[in-house]
């Protein structure tokens, strides 16, 4: 009578046993589910809104035969952030380029984008004007009315899914934009986006 207890005790443990096991083998699915799918990282989205010269002026200087250039650009960037919780981002910078070569570079300081918020970045750039002045394509773009600059933006940060599972995302855009000399304004934007999870 005693062994027969036994074992109607211990298929009630092992019920038990495997109904925790199920319940926490569920959980565990409907985490990775909702990770893969409703909380999977998705990249930041950088957009250039807007870009002026706030500052253009050439001079002649005959005594040290050179051309002084003096040019401030003011970019107007955004960033989505589409994730359904916080990114934080560290340090970063926006760099400046015309035809492949760093002309102009600003400090982003770390910070944090909410879950779907857009953050608006103010981005002047003192142009580098020695590096502009040795390229020799220049003198063209400035007849044609048109300068083709390249703007890049790498921002490296972290997504917390769930308060525990901490993605680093590398997020990059490097968008060509083209700046009409005439009124500063810009014509055509074209961007593409990398991201590594």
């Amino acid at each position: 009578e005693g062994t027969s207890r036994m074992k109607v005790g211990s298929g009630k443990g092992r019920k038990v046993c495997l109904t925790v096991t199920g319940v926490v083998i569920a959980i565990v699915l409907l985490i990775v589910i909702l990770a893969l799918t409703v909380f999977k990282a998705k990249h930041p989205v950088t957009t250039v809104d807007s870009t002026k010269l706030e500052d253009f002026h050439v001079s002649l200087d005959p005594v040290k035969l050179r051309v002084d250039l003096n040019v401030t650009l003011g970019v107007d960037v955004s960033v989505k952030n589409p994730n359904k919780v916080g990114f934080q981002y560290s340090d970063s910078a926006a760099h400046l380029n015309y035809r492949g070569q760093l002309i102009g570079e600003v400090p982003i300081p770390a910070g944090e984008i909410s879950s779907g918020e857009t953050k608006g970045f103010n981005l002047t750039h003192t142009i580098m004007a020695d590096r502009l002045l040795s390229n020799s394509q220049l003198l063209s773009d400035v007849t044609s009315g048109t300068l083709p600059l390249n703007t890049f933006v790498r921002m490296s940060g972290k997504v917390s899914i769930l308060g525990f599972i901490k993605v680093h995302v590398v997020s990059s855009t490097s968008c060509d934009v083209a700046i009409n000399l005439s009124n500063g304004t810009v014509g055509n934007q074209e961007c593409q986006y990398k991201t590594k999870l």
